[in-house]
């Protein structure tokens, strides 16, 4: 059966998981994974409808309680997550949502994105310039990483004397978002919630008292119709920026040059029309391995998909991953084509939830890749990469290459 082959705790299937992927499309395109009482839902016409449909949510809370919905109560022990967690505008529903997206777009507008295009791409090129000092090494962690945390801090104003604590932070939240975490990283999880939180309200109350040019100092002052933004709400926001900017970028940028580096032909064709190519480039690679595999909403009302009844009450897995390969909306999807014009790629999501951070990932992946292509004409591989074990979230743990 396809679902045998759908194993995310498997080191193999998350180096590997696209030819699973074509055979839950083929042959069990809605499906029940018992291991985490999910339904799989492969296909990119079924992801893309179910991202938009009003009858799933990514809570339920705003309508049911927990043991009308048949669900557990959460563990008390992480109330700090949760609490983070659940102000954030991913995770909300309904009104609430409508509002908090409401004010931030006007704080955190396509102008202020732009404005930081000179410090992206001085700090790009910085970085690109300490790998070609050094003759190499890991470009995640000299590249990737450092660029997207460094923005977000100036972004929201953070001391550089503490940028250092934002990427372990985020990190333990985000295993939180893994399949079936354990104990160990549920501990972790709150452990960086209540530190992230505590932070971040000194740094809130700073900034109300003394504003400055910083998303913060927007955020606390962004007001419509004598609505405000609570701190709690303040506080999610900076996080979940944070943590989905971040872990998005970074995994994009190692995905996306591990494949370039097997595809020398396209990585030839991009490094010769690098203006030319590198907006559909970016899309592309976004596409052909996406950071995020899967996204989770729950069922609000009985919901039929691709003719399979799913109650109200039950949770869907809307595979990213295998829907930017369907071959049913992607011509030849396993080829990497950077220059690719028809490319609907729902890497960012859809529908209300739309990632807000959009315009700020493409503009750090241009500078960033832009910068590596046009300083490292003659980057190439150590030797072939490992992935982390996360499958939810995936990425590299290190892409070695010399210059």
């Amino acid at each position: 059966m396809a679902i045998d082959a759908f194993d995310p705790w498997s080191a193999e299937f998350v180096a590997h998981p696209y030819p699973a992927y074509a055979a839950l499309r083929e042959q069990s395109p809605v499906v029940h994974f018992e291991p985490s009482d999910q339904w799989l839902v492969s296909r990119y016409a079924d992801v893309n409808a179910l991202l938009r449909d009003r009858r799933l949510g990514r809570t339920f809370t705003h309508r049911f309680g927990h043991e009308e919905f048949g669900q557990p109560v959460p563990n008390p022990a992480h109330e700090p997550f949760h609490t983070l967690n659940d102000y954030g505008l991913l995770d909300l529903e309904g009104p609430d949502h409508t509002r908090i997206r409401r004010l931030v777009s006007k704080a955190f507008t396509p102008r202020m994105v732009e404005s930081l295009r000179p410090t992206v791409q001085r700090l790009a090129g910085e970085l690109v310039d300490g790998l070609l000092a050094d003759g190499g090494g890991d470009l995640i962690a000299k590249v990737a990483e450092p660029l997207p945390v460094a923005v977000i801090a100036e972004m929201l104003g953070v001391p550089e004397s503490d940028r250092h604590l934002l990427r372990p932070w985020s990190s333990d939240i985000t295993g939180m978002f893994e399949l079936n975490p354990d104990e160990e990283t549920a501990r972790r999880a709150v452990t960086a919630s209540l530190e992230f939180s505590a932070y971040l309200r000194e740094l809130i109350r700073r900034r109300r008292e003394q504003p400055g040019a910083d998303l913060i100092s927007a955020l606390a002052q962004a007001a419509e119709d004598g609505q405000v933004l609570s701190e709690q709400e303040m506080i999610s926001t900076c996080v979940l920026l944070l943590n989905a900017g971040h872990e998005a970028t970074v995994n994009t940028t190692g995905n996306g040059w591990w494949a370039l580096l097997r595809n020398p032909g396209e990585l030839a064709r991009l490094r010769g029309a690098v203006d030319e190519l590198l907006p559909t480039a970016i899309e592309e690679l976004m596409r052909y391995d996406t950071p995020l595999q899967m996204f989770e909403r729950w069922v609000l009302e009985d919901i039929e998909v691709g003719g399979v009844r799913i109650p109200r009450g039950a949770e869907v897995a809307l595979l990213f991953g295998s829907a930017n390969r369907d071959p049913e909306r992607f011509a030849d999807p396993d080829r990497l084509d950077l220059g690719r014009a028809d490319n609907p790629h729902i890497t960012f999501g859809a529908g209300i939830h739309f990632c807000l951070g959009a315009p700020l990932a493409r503009l750090e992946l241009t500078e960033s890749y832009g910068a590596l292509l046009r300083k490292a004409p003659g980057l190439t591989l150590v030797r072939e990469p490992e992935w982390n074990p996360g499958y939810v979230i995936r990425g590299l743990k290190e892409l070695l290459v010399e210059v």
